[in-house]
């Protein structure tokens, strides 16, 4: 029977290649280690080895063909005594991908192996062509050499290889491949030349060829497995340095919620500066006036203000992606507002905001963040809003780009106030600057609408009389 030369898979992720060229030609003898062809891939072009010996019976796939798959049958490699009767036997239907019948058909109408029936007992032996003409100048007799090779195959190594040991009767000596007790080592010449590029010493690898010769897989496979062991030792030697800890509830749907707004949700951002000193004076004007400590408001509390009357302004930032087609209108501005927690953080929301004045705000906030971090927020006081703010300004946070808080359609980051050198009226002054940044989601929410609605918002903070009004 045949025997296949198939596209082979260079590479875990290589699915095709191209038969760059053939180094042997139809006819030629084929030991195991001979290079076959040459084999293009996206990344390299490599040689491929023959892990058999024959003939090379016929080239199905010829030099040039592209994108021929891995497993495909590329040629056939004839045993020691079989002939072009093999050829024509050989089942056709499992040619297929880039080898066509019509190569099939060259190969049977152009080989020409002698096909008699009356073969010499000498030629009924299996052995290589090389074997033969060996045993023929050394006067032996082939049908006495014991073969080592595939199917008990005499190949050129048995006769080469021998030890002689007296026969009985006719005088004829009996041969036994003995080149493994020699010193010399057997590889093909890729299988060298890639164990050399790796520093690799021949003797330390086992062949998987014919009588034991060190072909290319084998140099490949010892690599490869030394890689590994190294790897593994490397691993062990490693210390454990770290402890896996199950995730709280609250950071699993944090992480879920935050993983799905990423993916899903067409994000793009805007920011811009906001003047703080008319603000922090007017605070500072507000907070004098109080008596307790409890009803002082912070920069936040105005900037939820700032953020409601905003939403009113430009209502079209007031919205949040439904599907089908639809959007959803807030009618009134549910300021969601992130406050962090043990294991987490929580979004309670201020309803109704932009009807509530800074104190009642303050006051709203000093209760919703109290239940917050004690764990006694009712549902109806975290879910649904319809827009989020996230403050890491008390960290020196400059600026930042916060994650929408779906279904909603925006959530500004506020960084921290700073005093920064500013140009006013051509002169250098020094003035306290807040970076703020909008996520919008693109589904719902133009750049130009998002740009519209911040500097409706730096307008209030800027003109704090205005959140009075």
């Amino acid at each position: 029977m045949a025997i296949k030369i198939t596209m082979p898979a260079l590479s875990p992720t290589m699915t095709h290649g191209k038969v760059a060229r053939w180094l042997k030609t139809e006819g030629d003898e084929i030991s195991a280690g001979d290079v076959l062809a040459e084999i293009e891939t996206d990344k390299a072009t490599m040689e491929v080895e023959a892990v058999d010996e024959g003939v090379l019976g016929c080239v199905l796939v010829k030099a040039g063909t592209e994108n021929v798959a891995v497993n495909d049958i590329i040629g056939l490699l004839l045993e020691n005594g079989e002939d072009q009767s093999v050829l024509e036997e050989f089942n056709a239907k499992e040619i297929s991908g880039s080898t066509s019948q019509e190569s099939f058909k060259h190969v049977r109408a152009e080989t020409n192996w002698d096909t008699s029936s009356n073969i010499p007992k000498e030629k009924q032996v299996k052995a290589t062509p090389l074997a033969r003409r060996l045993a023929i100048q050394k006067r032996i007799s082939i049908s006495k050499i014991r073969g080592t090779g595939p199917r008990n195959k005499v190949t050129k190594s048995d006769v080469l290889g021998i030890s002689l040991s007296s026969s009985s009767d006719n005088g004829v000596h009996e041969i036994t491949a003995s080149f493994k007790e020699t010193n010399r080592i057997f590889a093909s010449p890729l299988a060298r030349r890639v164990a050399r590029e790796a520093s690799l010493q021949l003797a330390s690898l086992n062949g998987s060829g014919p009588n034991g010769r060190i072909i290319v897989r084998d140099v490949n496979s010892f690599i490869t497995a030394d890689q590994n062991k190294n790897s593994r030792i490397e691993n062990n030697k490693t210390p454990k340095n770290y402890d896996l800890i199950q995730m709280s509830t609250m950071r699993n749907v944090i992480a879920e919620r935050m993983s799905s707004a990423k993916q899903n949700v067409p994000h793009f951002y805007l920011t811009l500066d906001c003047g703080l000193d008319a603000l922090i004076e007017k605070r500072t004007e507000i907070n004098n006036s109080e008596q307790k400590d409890e009803t002082k408001s912070s920069i936040n509390d105005f900037i939820i203000k700032a953020c409601a009357l905003a939403l009113m302004k430009i209502p079209e930032v007031n919205v949040s992606y439904v599907g089908d087609g639809k959007l959803r209108k807030y009618l009134s501005a549910d300021i969601s507002v992130a406050v962090a927690i043990d294991g987490g953080l929580i979004t309670p929301i201020v309803r109704d905001a932009q009807s509530k004045n800074v104190s009642e705000i303050t006051q709203e906030m000093r209760v919703l963040v109290e239940k917050a971090k004690t764990g006694k927020l009712m549902p109806e006081e975290y879910q649904g809003g319809s827009f989020s703010i996230s403050n890491l300004g008390m960290f020196g946070i400059k600026n930042f780009d916060a994650i929408i808080n779906e279904p909603q359609g925006a959530i500004l980051a506020v960084g921290a106030g700073e005093e920064r050198p500013v140009v006013n009226n051509g002169e250098l002054t020094v003035a306290t600057l807040m970076s703020c940044t909008l996520s919008c989601d693109h589904r719902v929410i133009d750049g130009a609408t998002g740009a519209m609605f911040l500097s409706e918002i730096k307008r209030f903070i800027e003109t704090p009389s205005l959140l009075f009004a």
